[in-house]
C-alpha cells in the first residue's frame, strides 16, 4: 500500500523484563514492517512477579528528543503508553498539539497503562490530571477495568466505550476484552475473547470509513476462542501498537483494528503449546510475529448483521465445477448486455443507476428475458426486489445497501447472492453470511466511482485472499474488482482471485469483443 516504511513513535516506559512497554513496540513495530522511534517515559524496575518502582525520566530530556527526531524522523503515528507523572501529562499534550499543527493527517493512539499486570501501579494520575492529553487522543485502547476507570461507572463494554466517547470527545475508543467479559457474560467470556470498537465516522486524520453517512458512529465487535498461554506479558502494548503499525500503512480503523486481533491471537497461538509444559504461575513476554496472514488467527465478526442471520444457510453456488468464473463485465445499460450476452461470458452484472421506477422495472425485467436466452450468470446491481420479481439468476448488494436488503428472502426465492467488500473486515463479514460470491476492490482508483480510501491494491488483496478456507471444496468464488485494465489483469490474476470484474476495460475499448476475447484468453489460462 507504500513505497517505504511509515515511521511511529512509541512514548511509554521501559520494563527491564522485556516484556512491556517500550521492548513489546519496537518488536511489534518491526515485525509489522514500520520504523519505530521510541521516546522512553520511565526505567521500571519489575520482573514476571512483581513491580518494584517506577523511576520517570524528565521532560527536559524528552523534550530534546522530539525536537532532534522532528528534524528527520516526524512520526505519521504517536502510539502512548505509560506516563509516570502530570508533569509528563501535561508536556505531552502540548507536544502532541504542536505535532498536529505540523502534520494535520498524524493519529494518535493511547493505551492508558495503569495498573501492573503482577501487581501495584504505575502512577496515581486521576482524570482531570489525563484530561490535557486525553483532549489530544484518537484512538484509546483500555482494557475492561482500565476502560470501567475512564468512565468512572460499570458496565458492558458497549456503555464503557459510549462514555468515554462522550466524556472525552476520543474519536474511537477501542476496549480490549482480554481480562473478561460482563458478569452476565462470565462462561460465555471463559471461552471467547471479544474487543469491542466505538468509533465517529469520517473523524479521524487522513483515509476515512465511509460505510455509513448517515451515522454519526458505528461499532465494530470481533470475537475469538480464549488462548491459553504463560506468554502473554505486554500484549496489551503490542495491540496498541500494531493498530499504530496498521493506520501507519494507510488501513482504515476497521480493518487495522481486525488485523491487531489477528496479531494478538496469531502470538499467543505461538505459545500455547510450550505454555502447557510451564509451571501455571510462569508469566512470559507476548511473542510478536509478523505480519497474520493465516485464517485461523483472525476474529469472527460479531455485527447485528451476522447475529440476524447466523442461522440462513449458505447461498447457491454458482456451479462452477473444475473451472474458474473468469471475466465479469459490469454494465450499465441493455445495450452493452445485448452487445455481450453473444461472446459466451459466464457472467455479467446489470448495474444501472438514477432510473424512474416504472423505466428502471422494465429495463430489469427485459435484462432477465434476454438473459434465458444464454449460459450467461446475468446479476442485478441493488435491486434484489426486482431481479426477485423477475427471476434473475443472481443479484449483488454492495456494503451500503448490505443492511437493507432481506437476505433470507432473497436466499427463499432460489437467487444467488455476491457482496462486495472492502478490505479484511468487511471481507470476513461476507464471508460468515456464506453468498455466492465476494468482490473486493477497488484494486485500483477507477473511473466509474469514488473509492478515496478503500484501494486495496495487490498487496492487500494477496493478504485478504488468505482469509479463505484452507480447502478449494470450502472456498466461495472472489472477484476483485476496480480499475482493472487489459495491461493490469495478468497481475490481478496472479493473486489467486477466481475472476476480474471490468467495467472501462470494456466499454471505453475501441474494440469492445476483441478487448472481451483478450481478457478471456488471459482468465482461460487459470483453468489450464
Amino acid at each position: 500500500m507504500i513505497n517505504k516504511k511509515p515511521i511511529i513513535w512509541t512514548i511509554s516506559g521501559s520494563d527491564c523484563s522485556g516484556g512491556a512497554g517500550i521492548a513489546a513496540d519496537i518488536k511489534t513495530g518491526h515485525g509489522l514492517g514500520v520504523e519505530v522511534c521510541s521516546l522512553i517515559t520511565a526505567n521500571t524496575v519489575q520482573n514476571s512477579q512483581q513491580l518494584i518502582s517506577v523511576n520517570a525520566v524528565s521532560t527536559e530530556l524528552l523534550q530534546q528528543q522530539v525536537d532532534i527526531l522532528c528534524f528527520d524522523k516526524p512520526p505519521s503515528v504517536v502510539k502512548i503508553g505509560l506516563l509516570a507523572n502530570a508533569e509528563q501529562v501535561q508536556w505531552l499534550a502540548g507536544v502532541i498539539n504542536a505535532l498536529k499543527q505540523e502534520n494535520k493527517q498524524m493519529i494518535t493512539v493511547y493505551d492508558p497503562v495503569g495498573q501492573a499486570s503482577v501487581g501495584g501501579c504505575f502512577h496515581s494520575l486521576a482524570l482531570d490530571e489525563l484530561a490535557p492529553l486525553l483532549a489530544q487522543i484518537d484512538i484509546i485502547t483500555p482494557n475492561l477495568p482500565e476502560a470501567t476507570t475512564l468512565a468512572n461507572t460499570c458496565g458492558s463494554s458497549a456503555t464503557l466505550a459510549k462514555k468515554i466517547h462522550q466524556d472525552f470527545a476520543i474519536t474511537a475508543v477501542i476496549i480490549k476484552g482480554g481480562h473478561g467479559g460482563e458478569d452476565n457474560q462470565k462462561s460465555l467470556a471463559k471461552q471467547y475473547c471479544v474487543d469491542y470498537c466505538l468509533h465517529q465516522l469520517n473523524q479521524l486524520p487522513g483515509k476515512q470509513d465511509n460505510q455509513d453517512k448517515n451515522h454519526q458512529s458505528i461499532s465494530y465487535q470481533l470475537s475469538a476462542p480464549r488462548l491459553a498461554s504463560h506468554y502473554n506479558h505486554g500484549g496489551g502494548c503490542s495491540f496498541a501498537t500494531a493498530l499504530a503499525a496498521f493506520l501507519s500503512q494507510g488501513y482504515l480503523l476497521r480493518d487495522a483494528f481486525t488485523l491487531s486481533k489477528a496479531f494478538i491471537n496469531q502470538g499467543l497461538a505461538a505459545t500455547t503449546e510450550l505454555s502447557t509444559q510451564q509451571n501455571h504461575g510462569y508469566y512470559g513476554a507476548f511473542e510478536q510475529l509478523s505480519w497474520p496472514t493465516q485464517a485461523k488467527d483472525f476474529p469472527t465478526i460479531s455485527d447485528e448483521l451476522n447475529q440476524h442471520y447466523q442461522q440462513l444457510p449458505a447461498f447457491k453456488s454458482l456451479n462452477l465445477p473444475d473451472e474458474l468464473l473468469g471475466v465479469y463485465p459490469v454494465i450499465n445499460s441493455l445495450y452493452w448486455l445485448k452487445r455481450l450476452l453473444p461472446l459466451g461470458l459466464k457472467i455479467i452484472q446489470l448495474r444501472v443507476k438514477n432510473l424512474p421506477p416504472e423505466t428502471l422495472e422494465q429495463v430489469i425485467s427485459e435484462a432477465v428475458e434476454l438473459a434465458k436466452n444464454y449460459d450467461t450468470r446475468l446479476f442485478i446491481n441493488d435491486y434484489w426486489q426486482l431481479a426477485i420479481k423477475y427471476g434473475a439468476y443472481g443479484v449483488h448488494i454492495g456494503q451500503e445497501d448490505l443492511a437493507n436488503a432481506d437476505l433470507a428472502q432473497i436466499q427463499q426465492a432460489g437467487l444467488r447472492l455476491g457482496i462486495s467488500t472492502h478490505g479484511c473486515y468487511e471481507f470476513l463479514l461476507a464471508q460468515q453470511l456464506q453468498p455466492s460470491y465476494l468482490a473486493i476492490g477497488a484494486i485500483f482508483p477507477t473511473k466509474t466511482k469514488d473509492m478515496t480510501g478503500q484501494i486495496q491494491g495487490l498487496v492487500n488483496l494477496k493478504h485478504v485472499l488468505t482469509l479463505r478456507p484452507p480447502t478449494r471444496e470450502q472456498q466461495i468464488p472472489v472477484v476483485a474488482i476496480g480499475g482493472i485494465s487489459l495491461e493490469r489483469a495478468s497481475a490481478v490474476l496472479a493473486t489467486g482471485v477466481d475472476s476480474i470484474a471490468v467495467v472501462t476495460a470494456i466499454t471505453e475499448a475501441s474494440e469492445p469483443e476483441q478487448a472481451v476475447a483478450d481478457l478471456k484468453k488471459l482468465t482461460a489460462a487459470l483453468n489450464e
